[in-house]
Formats: structure tokens, C-alpha cells, sequence
């Protein structure tokens, strides 16, 4: 596989490309031809007599392209040329096909159907790259239907754009099907020869809270905890709700969880009525938080990104980067985050109104997204080792610097705010005089094994324990005598179950929660412990002058039997009182404390 990249402005310097391209091909062998042409100038007519010149010179050469928002030519951002990126695959067993239709909102699910049915025609079938005119329209049909595509075909592309972001302008085209303003260019690879992987990068961080979707209506975002999905934008960056809202939140998309992971997704536009339109369909009671670009946290990615490259050793690598990240960095900064993969093969490709990518068995639109599809023939050339791929120093100027203060300030505050958050949540569930879980976190542990009983999952032994005989020692000490004895018992249980499965429920009541249904043996191994660390522990002088005795109970979970957790918390209780009965029987002292 071989590619060679140029830009041109003249039709000249296109046809003189083109001719020694030409001459290349004929002294050498290759199965196929692509020729992939992205502009970002949306005029019809020059890019048919670029399209017919490329027919003219080089008539067997499959190709295809579309309007962008600029360029990526040799791992930079090309400055507002026309870019043509030809890739010669040179084993004879490699394929590549064109397909293209029109396409509206109301064709999406036919148009998937189609490629679904094409490929299955075409076992040899491994990738398809996917160009199309997006904006404006939700393309949750599209890619619902291109998962059924068969499983191991990668699906990778970006959605045509143009010069100005705010405009839903665009094309695409190819000798398949011409020029078309509302359509999908669909390019077919495959060969027992061909390889490819593709995947995606972000590096965009999440900011503030998460926000409940509570309301959508396909691809319309209604409310977020149940106000104008609008209003978190206002609340947070003090974006209006005007003609320049799309520009001002093109680097502040939502980002969360979908299909198993992360999505960010950009409105396309804030309605009247406070709702936001985007570009896929979201669901209900999902949660999403406004992500905001980090410079080196992007750099971080694309390096990692590139040495998850080194071992596959690819011959050519497409990117298609979101618009949004070409206006994040700047003109002369945004080639930063492509350069690297050019250190390893020839690296081209546009910035997108949407890219697409095949994670496991869903196709999924993204934003703000780079996705990157890389190729090569044959067996693996490892042409790069670790010490080459060596990151390089950055610094940032002008717009990019001052972002950059901006995020290390955000990090900052972030994991300060974080980790004060995470002391609150300690103290909220934490038992202050024995540093085990209090009522609170019983609480939330019964309920989440009330949800596992309901969902058949459950597996869980409950052991209950009461202290004997602290009321007296409050009474001939003092509480702080009675309160060193409830602080004993707890280190002597924390010893035998473990802190985490604590919980102190009552003055000196304590429960312990097992993962499992335990056996009636490991059970008395567990009890025998227990009685061993107490007596070692009443060797030692202690303020309550008394031996520390502690009654236990406990129970297992029955699938099938017990309805809920409470079940099992009354049998353990039982199970515990009997014994409690006993030892103040033993002890010639009242029954109930």
C-alpha cells in the first residue's frame, strides 16, 4: 500500500498531480486505485471538473470525497486547499468498491438496508468507510441500521461540512453516483491481504455536575432534572439562547455513557422553548455532564493513541476530526493533535460535522471526536520502535495557552472539590466512634440487596451481634467506659469480618453483611475466631473492668424463600437473641437489656 497527498488551487496543478501519478502506476503493479478529494469550498461546478479530470487522466481509479470544514494533508491542517489523498493497494487479493445513494431523513432506515444487504453480497467485505451530508438531520436510523451490519465489518467516517460551521451546507461525491447534496458515500475494503483497525480518541474532560436527562423526544433534548435542557448551558458558561448559540457550544458538548462508552454530543441549535436539538436521538434517565477541552490531556490521548499504534505497523492513517476540535485549537495550533500519527505512516483526512465509528456491535455518531481508521497490507513492517515514538514538547500560544491555564486552574479546583466531596461522603456513612458504616449506609446496603433479591442476583449472609452487659458498665463507670467497650468490640469484629461488611446499628448494636451464601462450617470458623480474638483481647487491663462478651447471630439467604432482606435480618436477630437469652440466664442477670 502506497498513498501520496497533495492540495491544489488550480486545476492545473491538479492535472499535473495527477499525470505523474499516473506515470507512478504504470511502472508498477497495484489492484487498485482511491482517490479521496475533500474541499471546503462548496462549489459545484469546480469540484465535477476536478471529479472529470480525475476520469479523464486516471479513467480505472475509484473516486470518492466530500465538502469539509478543512483538511488534514500529511498530518497537518492543509489551509484551505482542496486535498487529494491517493492510496494504491498493491496485493492482488485487495478489494475496494463505491457505493452511493441519496439520502433524507426519511430514507435513512431503506439506505442502511441497502449496504446491509451489499455486504452481505461481498463476504470479502472487512471495512466500510462512511462519508455523508449530516447536518441538521438526527442519523439515529442510519446507524441503528449499520449495526446490523454482520459482525467483524468495521464502520468508520465523518459527516460532510463546509467552509462556514453555522450553515447545514454540504456534499458529497464519487464516480458512483456524482454530486450529490443529500447522500451517503459508502467506500467497500476488504481481501485476505487487507488489515484495518479503527477507533476513537476525546481527551475532552467532564465539567460540573451530572444532570439527568428527563425528558427527550428522538432527537430533541427537552429538560435536564427537569428544566430546558437549554438552562445548564446559561447556568454554567452563560451561553445565550441566540443565532450564535451553535458557534458558543461547539466545544461544550454533553458527555456520557452509551452502548458502553463514552459519547460526546454537540447541539445542533437551542429552540425557542428552552429544549436543544442534536444531532442523534437521546434517551431518558441517562446522565451527562458539559465536557470542556484540556490541551494536554488531548495530547495525552493522541500520543497514547499512537503507541497503540506501533505494533500494528500501519501503511496509511485516516483521521476524521470534528470541526469542533479544529476550533478548540486554531489554525495553527489544531495540527498538534494529528502530527504525531504522521510520525508512523502518511496521515490524511477532514474535519467533520460528525464522525462514525463501530464499537462491538453498535455504529455510533460522535462530536467533538477524532476517529481514526488505520490500513496496511500484508503481514506487519515494524518500522518504529517505542524509543522513536517519543513524545514531543509542546507549548502553547495565544487562544491555546490561555486554555490551557484555564483547564490546569479547572483540574485544580476539581480534585479539590472532589476530594472535599469525598470526605463529606466518608462522614455521611461512616460511624464516628468506631469508624465502621453507620445507620445510613445500612441503610443503603439493604436497600441495594433488596434491588438484588428483586433482580434474582442476591447472594448475602447477614451476622447480627450485641454487645452484654454495657448498660451496667455505664451505670458503675460512666459512658465513657461503656463507649471504650462498644470501640473494642468493633476493632474485635472489624478483626474476624472485615471493616468494610460493618455496620453499627444501635448503640451497641452491630451487623456484618457477607458476599455469598456461606457454608455451616465457614460460619463456625468465622464464630470461633471471633471468640479467640476476644479472649485474647480480655487479657489486657481495661477500663470497664468487666470481660467483653458479645452475643451473635446469623442467617443466610434463600433464593426462592426470602422476599426480601428483612427476611434474613429477622432470622439472624433471632438466632442472635437466643443466645443473648443464654448468657443472661449463665450470668444470673436480666433478660433484656
Amino acid at each position: 500500500m502506497k498513498q501520496f497527498q497533495f492540495t491544489f488551487r488550480e486545476e492545473k496543478t491538479l492535472e499535473k498531480e495527477l499525470k505523474k501519478l499516473r506515470q507512478w502506476v504504470r511502472g508498477k503493479f497495484c489492484s487498485d486505485l482511491l482517490i479521496q478529494m475533500f474541499t471546503e469550498i462548496m462549489d459545484r461546478s469546480r469540484i465535477e471538473r476536478a471529479c472529470e479530470t480525475i476520469g479523464r487522466i486516471l479513467p480505472d481509479a475509484i473516486y470518492a470525497g466530500c465538502s469539509t470544514n478543512g483538511n488534514i494533508v500529511n498530518g497537518d491542517f492543509s489551509g484551505g486547499d482542496i486535498a487529494v489523498v491517493c492510496t494504491l493497494f498493491e496485493y492482488p487479493t485487495t478489494k475496494v468498491e463505491l457505493l452511493q445513494y441519496p439520502m433524507t431523513p426519511d430514507t435513512q432506515e431503506s439506505v442502511a438496508k441497502m449496504l446491509v444487504e451489499e455486504v452481505e453480497k461481498r463476504p470479502w467485505v472487512t471495512a466500510v468507510e462512511i462519508l455523508v451530508t449530516i447536518r441538521g438531520l438526527s442519523m439515529t436510523n442510519l446507524c441503528d441500521g449499520l449495526s446490523r451490519i454482520r459482525s467483524g465489518v468495521q464502520l468508520f467516517g465523518g459527516g460532510a461540512f463546509c467552509e462556514n460551521v453555522g450553515k447545514n451546507e454540504a456534499c458529497v461525491f464519487s464516480g458512483a453516483g456524482g454530486y450529490q447534496e443529500h447522500g451517503v458515500v459508502f467506500i467497500l475494503f476488504g481481501g485476505n491481504d487487507f488489515h484495518v483497525e479503527s477507533f476513537y480518541v476525546t481527551g475532552w474532560k467532564p465539567l460540573g455536575s451530572f444532570m439527568d436527562v428527563t425528558m427527550t423526544d428522538g432527537c430533541i433534548l427537552r429538560e435536564l432534572n427537569h428544566r430546558p435542557a437549554y438552562d445548564a448551558y446559561y447556568k454554567y458558561l452563560h451561553i445565550k439562547n441566540d443565532e450564535h448559540f451553535f458557534n458558543n457550544t461547539l466545544e461544550f458538548p454533553f458527555l456520557y455513557r452509551e452502548h458502553g462508552i463514552d459519547i460526546m454530543r454537540a447541539p445542533v441549535a437551542s429552540n425557542p422553548d428552552g429544549s436543544l436539538t442534536m444531532t442523534a436521538d437521546m434517551h431518558q434517565d441517562v446522565q451527562v455532564r458539559i465536557a470542556y477541552g484540556d490541551p494536554w490531556t488531548i495530547l495525552d490521548s493522541v500520543w497514547k493513541a499512537g503507541k497503540r499504534l506501533l505494533e500494528y505497523a500501519p501503511e496509511c492513517i485516516f483521521v476524521f476530526s470534528c470541526a469542533a476540535r479544529r476550533i478548540f485549537w486554531g489554525n495553527n495550533e489544531v495540527g498538534k493533535e494529528t502530527e504525531p500519527y504522521q510520525m508512523l505512516a502518511p496521515t490524511s483526512g477532514f474535519y467533520t460535522s460528525g464522525e462514525y465509528l463501530r464499537t462491538g456491535d453498535y455504529v455510533d455518531q460522535h462530536n467533538v471526536t477524532q476517529v481514526i481508521a488505520i490500513m496496511r497490507e500484508g503481514e506487519a513492517k515494524v518500522q518504529h520502535s517505542a524509543e522513536d515514538f517519543q513524545r514531543v514538547e509542546q507549548s502553547f500560544e495565544g487562544k491555546v495557552s490561555m486554555i490551557n491555564r484555564m483547564a490546569t486552574f479547572i483540574k485544580a479546583t476539581t480534585e479539590e472539590l472532589e476530594e472535599a466531596n469525598q470526605k463529606l461522603r466518608e462522614l455521611a456513612v461512616t460511624d464516628m466512634m468506631t469508624g465502621v458504616g453507620n445507620k445510613t449506609a445500612y441503610l443503603e446496603k439493604k436497600h441495594a440487596l433488596d434491588e438484588a433479591i428483586g433482580q434474582g442476583n442476591a447472594s448475602f449472609t447477614v451476622f447480627m451481634f450485641d454487645l452484654n452487659g454495657v448498660k451496667e458498665i455505664n451505670d458503675r463507670f460512666g459512658h465513657e467506659c461503656g463507649d471504650r467497650m462498644i470501640a473494642d468490640a468493633a476493632d474485635v469484629l472489624k478483626k474476624v469480618f472485615g471493616k468494610a461488611t460493618l455496620y453499627r446499628i444501635g448503640g451497641d448494636e452491630f451487623v456484618a453483611i457477607l458476599d455469598g451464601t456461606m457454608q455451616q462450617s465457614d460460619i463456625e470458623n468465622r464464630f470461633r475466631a471471633l471468640d479467640e480474638t476476644i479472649a485474647s483481647i480480655n487479657k489486657e487491663d481495661r477500663p470497664y473492668k468487666s470481660p467483653l462478651t458479645i452475643s451473635k447471630g446469623t442467617a443466610v439467604f434463600c433464593a426462592g424463600k426470602d422476599a426480601d432482606y428483612q427476611e434474613v435480618f429477622r432470622r439472624a436477630d433471632s438466632s442472635m437473641y437466643q443466645e443473648k437469652t443464654v448468657y443472661y440466664e449463665t450470668h444470673n442477670r436480666r433478660k433484656h437489656e
